[in-house]
């Protein structure tokens, strides 16, 4: 059986922390993947921030509450879970995911959570696993998977490497130029013909 595996911010949804960024008006925030390469790096940065400005997490669900998956997102993900089974890995976290799962009809998300307070604050966050793209992918071909795996930036690279097709969906040109092995789509057609083609030379398992 054949499995695909997407990220989820940047190829289903807005960037959160982006967003977060432009409303409350901290520039710092907008720091991502594409950015920091090294996600402890990079959560500890937005920790730090959150604390430094008495963010709590409502704060940060009160914008998400605001989005929408990206144009097109629904449909691409409706169609494609029609064909093949769809698993959505991100190093984003179960307090952030909901709504977005609920406009997307609610697919399977492997994420992380955070350590909240009971005034709200943010003090921690607990990792699935280390590595948690890569290492699912690495289970689903020891139960006998296929996968065909898209993401958009330096934490979904690992998991790329490890399926047997990885995709780039819409990336920086910096990790298209450090990453060239990995065809790049940049609309959910490409994305569609890239899976479907990757798909069709699948060996038997």
């Amino acid at each position: 059986m054949n499995i695909v595996c997407l990220d989820l911010e940047g190829v289903l949804i807005p960037e959160i922390w982006i967003n977060f960024a432009e409303k409350v008006g901290v520039e710092e925030l907008k720091a991502t993947t594409r950015d920091i390469p090294d996600y402890d790096e990079l959560m500890r940065f937005r920790l730090d921030l959150c604390a430094k400005h008495d963010f709590r997490i409502q704060d940060i669900q009160d914008v998400i509450d605001t989005l929408s998956p990206l144009d097109g997102a629904k449909d691409f993900s409706d169609q494609l879970r029609a064909d093949y089974q769809l698993i959505i890995l991100s190093d984003t976290f179960q307090e952030f995911a909901e709504p977005m799962m609920r406009q997307l009809s609610w697919p399977t998300i492997f994420c992380h959570e955070l350590v909240i307070d009971d005034e709200g604050r943010i003090n921690n966050y607990k990792l699935r696993k280390a590595d948690h793209k890569r290492e699912t992918v690495k289970r689903l071909h020891e139960l006998n998977f296929n996968v065909v795996a898209a993401g958009d930036s330096y934490n979904d690279t690992t998991m790329l490497g490890e399926a047997e097709q990885g995709v780039l969906f819409c990336p920086p040109q910096n990790v298209i130029d450090e990453f060239p092995q990995f065809p790049v789509a940049t609309s959910y057609a490409q994305l569609r013909n890239e899976i479907d083609a990757a798909m069709s030379e699948m060996p038997e398992r």
